[in-house]
């Protein structure tokens, strides 16, 4: 079964701890040292569209990016009745084409590790940057090598009353993949259903992907520890990078 197909319905209930609005946070103050008060922003990856709908609360018009059927059903559920709920369209980054360009586009929780091609990556970043007006930022976090190699052999398990997820991690040296094959029970009545999952993350070095930013154009980039504004320290879990598109806005 392909990844968040069948976890979509629960992806909110098993990433109940991750703090969304710390991220959106994250985000503005990198905005405010770079002197930037976008008015348009794309939620690339953007999954159930937490950080979409956070960002619109924040005043932007926002569009919201997901290859995942699943994910972008749960998003305009979530949405309805929001006053400035976000629209949401169904690509992928490598592919990506938006109707307007946008002043910010934002991609979390290490969506970049799940593009497993390089060349694919490179090639995502160069629409990201064609999606951007003159002036616009991208910014984005991805799960660091270390951690990625650190996940083999793990075994994880998230529960509550009507969902139960086990998880195993399994990193291979040659391919740079860490594989993550997830069995899901779900409640269905008074019955469970159970289904797999695979999901993939490739390891990407800050150095590759600062080098595919700049192929693609980018400048003025930047590399954060995991929310930090200092550089990344050694065995860093997660890193967040920043990147401008041209001249200000």
């Amino acid at each position: 079964m392909a990844a968040y197909e069948a976890l979509a319905v629960s992806y909110d209930r098993l990433t109940n701890d991750v703090d969304y609005r710390a991220v959106v946070d994250f985000y503005f103050e990198i905005l405010e040292q770079e002197g930037l008060r976008p008015r348009t922003a794309a939620d690339l990856a953007c999954g159930t569209g937490s950080v979409a709908r956070i960002l619109a609360e924040k005043g932007l018009q926002v569009i919201g990016v997901d290859l995942s059927e699943e994910m972008l059903t749960v998003a305009r559920q979530k949405a309805e009745g929001d006053e400035h709920a976000p629209w949401f369209i169904c690509q992928s980054l490598q592919r990506l084409h938006l109707y307007r360009g946008v002043d910010l586009a934002v991609c979390a929780l290490d969506s970049m590790n799940y593009i497993t091609n390089p060349q694919d990556c490179a090639r995502a970043i160069q629409r990201i940057y064609r999606a951007l007006n003159p002036g616009g930022i991208f910014i984005f976090d991805v799960n660091t090598p270390e951690k990625l190699r650190a996940m083999d052999g793990q075994v994880f398990l998230d529960e509550d009353e009507d969902v139960y997820c086990v998880w195993r991690g399994e990193f291979d040296e040659e391919t740079r993949i860490c594989s993550y094959g997830m069995d899901l029970f779900q409640r269905r009545g008074a019955l469970w259903e159970r289904s797999f999952e695979e999901h993939l993350e490739y390891a990407y070095s800050r150095d590759e992907l600062v080098g595919y930013l700049k192929d693609a154009g980018f400048t003025s980039i930047r590399v954060y520890g995991d929310r930090k504004h200092q550089p990344p320290e050694a065995g860093e879990q997660r890193i967040y990078i920043k990147a401008r598109k041209g001249k200000r806005l």
